[in-house]
């Protein structure tokens, strides 16, 4: 498993989205948090093909902070399944992944 990882989750609105990447990095689940949008999603909801837009929140962390900040996440969101994609990061500069851990590890 690696040390760091990009999480990904998507909103419904640009507040929205400002909310759950300003709450993460206060409270130091996250080091950082990049808002894009929208974007047109298209996906299946209640049995029908929905499009909508969104916002993506892409968090920067460490793996042990990934419980943290999935749980960040579902209570903050408005959605009732928000998305929560986590992926590794297996590559990075000394510097900024040690970034991340100094970011998260202050309470």
């Amino acid at each position: 498993m690696a040390d760091h990882l990009t999480v990904l989750t998507t909103t419904d609105s640009e507040n929205a989205a400002e909310l759950l990447a300003r709450s993460a990095v206060e409270a130091r689940v996250a080091a950082c948090a990049q808002i894009e949008g929208p974007v047109t999603s298209v996906y299946w909801w209640d049995g029908e093909v929905r499009t909508g837009r969104e916002w993506r929140v892409l968090y920067k962390t460490p793996a042990a902070k990934y419980r943290e900040l999935e749980a960040h996440i579902k209570a903050v969101h408005g959605y009732d399944t928000p998305e929560i994609i986590a992926a590794e990061i297996t590559r990075g500069s000394a510097e900024y992944l040690a970034w991340l851990g100094e970011e998260t590890g202050r309470r």
